[in-house]
């Protein structure tokens, strides 16, 4: 059994910190670096892609909507040409971070609301994708399992990578529960790994409403701006490796 282990960074941006990117990257091996628009700005780019090589974790860019007031989490009403648009501008922001440290991007994920637009809206999961594939047809496409933007990605060409939160709820639909409901976020590290355990070697994972919905997994998030979330990390990937999962970045 073998998984990779991603987390969403580089969201600090001018006299704001967020996160513990540093400390997430000792566990990690696949990064998600804001490229300035719903977070990060270029010198936290900068210094994050620089992390990522040190520690040698995989570097992915991570676009979203325009909004810092929100952190990208609030929908905004684009058509899929400015979708588009908005993605390459993103993805070609962090390309441009990586070539200057001789780093290779390995994979595309968008943030927030525009990750859950593309979950189920058709037009705009093509659209990422064509963004994606555009700029680059070697990078490697994350999206929720069981998403219309695999689908769009499968389509488009692109290797795909299906996407599980450990510290994230599921529905029945196998989408993930609302960040405004109260049961979205799993923060016991137990449950965590009792969720993930289970999603690796059954394919299955328990829905809120106690549901077994199927579902599959190339690669696990777990947010870096929760409480704890270094420590969360580490004993997701210790419990991992001791239950004889191998903890990699994807092959190419």
């Amino acid at each position: 059994m073998r998984i990779d282990l991603n987390s969403d960074m580089g969201e600090s941006f001018g006299a704001y910190t967020i996160g513990a990117d540093e400390g997430l990257l000792k566990h990690i091996t696949s990064a998600n670096i804001a490229c300035g628009s719903h977070a990060g700005d270029p010198h936290v780019m900068d210094k994050t892609v620089a992390l990522a090589k040190k520690y040698h974790v995989a570097v992915g860019a991570h676009p979203g909507f325009p909004d810092i007031a929100g952190f990208g989490r609030r929908m905004i009403d684009f058509s899929p040409d400015e979708i588009y648009r908005l993605v390459v501008f993103q993805i070609g922001a962090l390309q441009a971070i990586c070539k200057i440290h001789n780093v290779s991007m390995q994979h595309v994920k968008p943030h927030g609301a525009l990750y859950n637009l593309a979950s189920y809206n058709r037009e705009v999961a093509v659209a990422i994708a064509r963004a994606v594939y555009d700029l680059d047809s070697n990078l490697i496409l994350y999206g929720l399992a069981g998403s219309e933007l695999l689908v769009a990605g499968r389509n488009k060409g692109l290797r795909v990578a299906a996407e599980v939160f450990a510290d994230r709820t599921y529905q029945p639909d196998g989408s993930l529960t609302s960040r405004r409901q109260a049961d979205a976020v799993i923060e016991d590290v137990d449950v965590a790994v009792q969720q993930v355990e289970r999603i690796i070697r059954e394919g299955l994972v328990k829905a809120a409403n106690e549901e077994l919905v199927q579902i599959e997994a190339d690669t696990i998030c777990v947010h870096g701006d929760g409480t704890n979330a270094v420590c969360f990390v580490e004993k997701l990937r210790k419990a991992l490796e001791e239950a004889g999962v191998e903890v990699a970045r994807i092959r190419k």
